[in-house]
């Protein structure tokens, strides 16, 4: 018994001996920063551990033996790696390094708030579509970035000419004045130029477009009240590119772009080309263009320079010329006669320069300088009258970025200026200069927990010296919580204001006839407050990827600048704007799915009557299925959903539904394309009328939809890349 006994104690002391323990701590591979709630598993034992705020964790009771390991984080490439036990020394940490998987995470480095950090470290929150979807949407509608904004979330586009196809942008509702649409942080279509700017911006040469919803004054001045969005150009990389694209369509619209791109040691270029063209089209017969008559030309080059490892700049040039002539479809074609006189062209060229210079001070500073001159020219020419002006507009820059690993400071001054001048009749002079001098501050006071402040303060001087309307003081503050690896959540807001301007939707929509000028001694700059509030969920359920974003805004703007006659005043009363927006996105292996909703609610409170703002709906849904074979084939088919909105004639448009469908065959250097737009033609020319009176002198209603109907593109991509 005895004997017994001891060979027990003995087989037990044996088995306790050979448990062992793992303790690693996971970090980030490129920041090295700890990762709260990584896993560990041994799958052939069933253990496993999460890390604490720390980044460690222990595995116990781990016998001798050869054990596989894998370590997850949501965002990041699993890790497998064979451990032998026992070890050495059990009381060491490994360190156990994973790699970010930028397609699901999205890290990528935004340029919008001049910050040098990722995205998913802002406290700002800022949405990106990256080169993958430019290059799926621009294969949509690759004569401009019209479609790509309005399948966007929370962003749409309101046509504002009926037979001139001209638009603008709309975040959360508000109208396009209160956006500021920028190229590469520049704002190349301000005031008078941004008319027509959606309609003229061809998607090949963007490698990411970044949207900030909500005030975004304090970072880019007056105008930012709904927003802004901005357009970040492609630069030139260690393989030399070359890419065509020769699109069709059933509208007998023609495409035609190239884009090529080289870098040496001291220098680099890209250069940008692009011809578009389509005839007048009228699916609906009534004799009037849904889509105008479009001729258009641009290139854009641009000259990099590498002068050192520290210091760095570029140089590019924008030029566009368009004819773009709608309204009676026999006028449009040259058979004008007594009967079809009605027409509607607008000529414009548009030239400005971009300059960016940069330079290191030390690995935690560094300044910038940039700078944009642009040249607007627009005529617009009808039967019984014509608007012909132009409009030479700056914007200079000068910042300096201080960078912590805890902390990082931005500040800098700016100055715009805007002159506008008629070259015909009118009488519509405009002329403002604005100076603002801006500083940031992100504090990472924790893993869990980031803070962003920021300080602007702008001086204006418009055309008229009997009363300046001086500062404005504009904070912003903003939030950003990292709960654990799944949940994030920021909220923030600021103050914005808008600089009164005769160049907005009202006054395009009279085709500036007979418009007068702003009398600043009699008007008040538009002011706004507003915030948001959204929480994010990021996880994977077995292998599908879910990402989950709620969010919840609301926009104050007071004595808004309403078209009186043919004077612009203040309104007696405010806009608000308050709703949410819910996106939701599904990833398992190649399939992906796509839904976004946005509910806007924006209300006028004029005269201490509450009133519906039109052209305004309330529900905006688009949802994207899409099955993609990386470098291979891609097909997709989207649906979007408006629902009815108040017209400014008092009555209520229809709601409706379009579906689009997409087949890409990619090859090495070649990718073929099928796309069709409005699938069940849905046109509001199919429900409603959108003219009064008759064909020679037609009066134009609201458009709340789309006019083209059914519209089939294909084409060809063409990819040529040097590794040399």
């Amino acid at each position: 018994m005895k004997k017994i006994i001891i060979v027990m104690c003995l087989l037990i002391s044996t088995i306790t001996f050979a448990q062992n323990n793992f303790r690693a701590i996971i970090k980030d591979e490129k920041t090295k920063e700890v990762l709260q709630s990584a896993t560990a598993n041994i799958k052939k034992l069933n253990l496993n551990s999460t890390s604490n705020e720390k980044g460690e964790l222990t595995i116990t009771d781990i016998p001798d033996g050869e054990f596989e390991i894998e370590f997850r984080f949501i965002g990041y490439e699993d890790y497998k790696k064979v451990f032998k036990f026992p070890f050495a020394d059990t009381t060491e940490f490994i360190e156990i390094a994973l790699e970010s998987n930028a397609a699901e995470l999205g890290e990528v480095t935004v340029q919008t708030t001049r910050s040098s950090r990722s995205i998913q470290d802002i406290p700002t929150r800022i949405e990106f579509l990256p080169q993958e979807e430019l290059d799926e949407k621009g294969t949509m509608e690759p004569g401009d970035i019209k479609m790509l904004l309005n399948e966007t979330t929370g962003i749409s586009t309101q046509q504002t000419s009926v037979v001139s196809g001209t638009a603008n942008l709309r975040i959360q509702g508000l109208d396009g004045r209160y956006t500021q649409l920028l190229k590469d942080g520049m704002p190349l279509y301000n005031s008078f130029s941004g008319g027509l700017s959606i309609m003229q911006i061809p998607p090949l040469d963007l490698k990411q477009v970044e949207f900030i919803k909500g005030s975004a004054s304090t970072l880019y001045g007056g105008g930012a009240i709904a927003g802004l969005v901005n357009l970040i150009s492609k630069t030139p990389q260690e393989k030399r590119e070359l890419d065509f694209l020769i699109n069709g369509t059933s509208a007998k619209g023609f495409d035609g772009s190239v884009f090529y791109s080289q870098k040496w040691k001291k220098a680099g270029t890209t250069v940008f080309g692009s011809y578009n063209f389509n005839p007048p089209y009228d699916p609906a017969n009534i004799g009037l263009t849904a889509i105008p008559k479009t001729n258009r030309f641009s290139i854009n080059p641009k000259l990099f320079l590498y002068f050192s490892n520290k210091t760095s700049a570029w140089f590019g040039v924008n030029n566009t010329y368009e004819d773009r002539n709608g309204g009676d479809v026999n006028v449009a074609e040259g058979k004008a006669d007594s009967i079809h006189q009605y027409f509607e062209r607008n000529k414009t060229f548009r030239f400005s320069t971009q300059l960016s210079f940069t330079h290191e001070i030390n690995k935690a500073s560094k300044i910038n300088f940039k700078n944009s001159i642009g040249f607007f020219d627009r005529k617009l020419l009808m039967p019984s009258y014509s608007f012909h002006g132009n409009e030479v507009s700056s914007f200079s820059e000068f910042n300096y970025v201080h960078t912590k690993e805890r902390s990082e400071w931005i500040a800098g001054l700016n100055e715009w200026t805007d002159d506008f001048k008629p070259l015909d009749t009118s009488t519509l002079y405009y002329h403002l200069t604005t100076v603002g001098a801006f500083v940031q501050n992100t504090f990472k006071a924790a893993n869990w927990f980031s803070l962003e402040s920021g300080l602007r303060i702008d001086y204006n001087s418009p055309q008229t010296k009997d009363k300046l309307h001086g500062f404005f003081i504009l904070p912003r503050i903003n939030v950003l919580f990292k709960f654990n690896e799944h949940f994030t959540s920021r909220i923030g807001g600021g103050l914005g204001y808008k600089m009164p301007s005769p160049f907005n939707e009202d006054a395009e929509e009279r085709d500036y006839e007979n418009i007068q000028p702003i009398m600043f001694e009699n008007t008040q700059a538009e002011k706004s407050y507003g915030g948001n509030a959204d929480i994010n969920f990021r996880g994977k359920v077995d292998e599908v990827l879910i990402s989950i974003n709620q969010l919840f805004f609301y926009t104050y703007l007071n004595h808004p600048l309403v078209l009186q006659g043919n004077s612009f005043i203040n309104a007696n009363g405010f806009i608000n704007t308050k709703g949410t927006e819910t996106n939701m996105k599904l990833g398992w292996n190649d399939l992906n799915f796509y839904l976004g909703y946005t509910f806007a609610d924006v209300r006028q409170h004029f005269n201490g009557q509450n009133v519906w703002q039109p052209l305004a709906p309330k529900s905006h849904l688009n949802a994207d299925l899409t099955y993609e074979k990386e470098n291979s084939f891609r097909c997709g088919i989207e649906g979007f959903y408006v629902s009815e909105q108040r017209l400014s004639d008092g009555t209520t448009g229809k709601n409706y539904f379009i579906f689009g469908l997409l087949i890409q065959k990619m090859w090495r250097h070649l990718s073929a394309y099928v796309n069709a737009e409005d699938l069940t033609d849905r046109r509001q020319t199919r429900w409603d009328t959108i003219y009064t009176g008759t064909i020679t002198n037609p009066m134009f209603r609201d458009i709340y939809a789309p006019l083209e109907g059914i519209v089939v593109n294909a084409g060809v991509k063409i990819k040529l890349q040097n590794n040399k």
